[in-house]
């Protein structure tokens, strides 16, 4: 099985996990809330309900990511992982505010929850059914390193959280008569769900503003590439990710008096080590003549991206 058939298959079954998860997770949730009248588990029946909607758009993204390349998207549709991220970003916050008014609405106006062991029986069920989901998508995004499944795996962590709240507050409410405790842990969930929305952002903004690959990375790709012999320098690196696939380009300078054959072998033997160290990326090298530049500034960063 090819890297990139397994990475579709693992995606994809991980994103089918996700829904079935959150359908049973729904249902559960459903009749706990309407038994206790708790805004907490309104919040986390509402987060589940979204989180189904976000599950299902990203199995819809990996998907289309899986799909090869084509006439018309010549790299790949490696993107729509990150597109898919983004929209549980967006889910994630409509979720948060939804719950935020709803619990400030019944803090001020005084709320008590009813029949609390549904809401405690319901949400420990939850964070079993979400200890198995995390431990499965960990092993997904370990294999695969896939940004939707990335996104999702956020989702339900912080379900956990959102589980234990509910917990906390209908044990306090009905032990201690503490009425207020339940809305504002609503609150809390809230803020904590707007936090998960923002930390989801950043990897997918990454992939969809092309970033270069973290420091270390490029240090190991550069250190490997000047291994070569016959390479006399590298600049002009640059590096992204779409999806599961990374792309790489850059410049090397050669003896000017090698011949385009002795250039052309020289070229493959690098790209042939970079592929066993770098396996599924898409390597592109342009040779140089030794000190030769081809923009202007290029040379401040060859200085910098040459390994000592």
């Amino acid at each position: 099985m090819s890297a990139a058939h397994d990475h579709a298959a693992l995606t994809q079954r991980a994103a089918f996990a996700s829904v079935a998860t959150a359908v049973l997770l729904l249902l559960l949730k459903a009749y706990a809330a309407f038994a206790t009248g708790s805004v907490a588990m309104l919040g986390s029946l509402a987060d589940t309900g979204l989180d189904l909607v976000a599950s299902l758009v990203t199995l819809f993204g990996v998907r289309v990511a899986a799909q090869p390349a084509d006439a018309a998207h010549r790299f790949g549709h490696g993107k729509a992982e990150a597109i898919a991220a983004l929209f549980q970003v967006i889910v994630i916050a409509m979720s948060a505010l939804a719950i935020g008014a709803q619990a400030v609405s019944r803090l001020l106006a005084g709320h008590t929850t009813a029949n609390p062991e549904y809401g405690v029986g319901v949400s420990v069920a939850a964070i079993v059914l979400t200890f198995g989901l995390l431990a499965y998508q960990r092993h997904v995004i370990a294999r695969t390193n896939s940004v939707a499944i990335g996104a999702d795996h956020v989702h339900y962590q912080s379900d956990l959280l959102l589980n234990g709240a509910v917990i906390a507050a209908l044990l306090l409410d009905s032990l201690f008569g503490l009425g207020w405790i339940d809305p504002l842990f609503g609150v809390a969930i809230a803020l904590w769900l707007f936090y998960g929305a923002w930390r989801s952002s950043t990897h997918a903004i990454d992939q969809l503003m092309d970033k270069e690959w973290p420091a270390e990375k490029r240090a190991r790709f550069l250190a490997i590439a000047a291994r070569h012999p016959e390479l006399i320098g590298i600049h002009d690196l640059r590096t992204r990710t779409s999806g599961a696939q990374d792309f790489v380009q850059f410049h090397v300078w050669v003896d000017p008096a090698m011949t385009m054959a002795e250039a052309h072998r020289v070229m493959d033997e690098v790209e042939g080590k970079l592929m066993y160290e770098f396996p599924g990326t898409e390597i592109l090298i342009h040779p140089d003549p030794e000190g030769q530049y081809d923009r202007q500034g290029e040379q401040d960063e060859a200085l910098r991206e040459t390994p000592e």
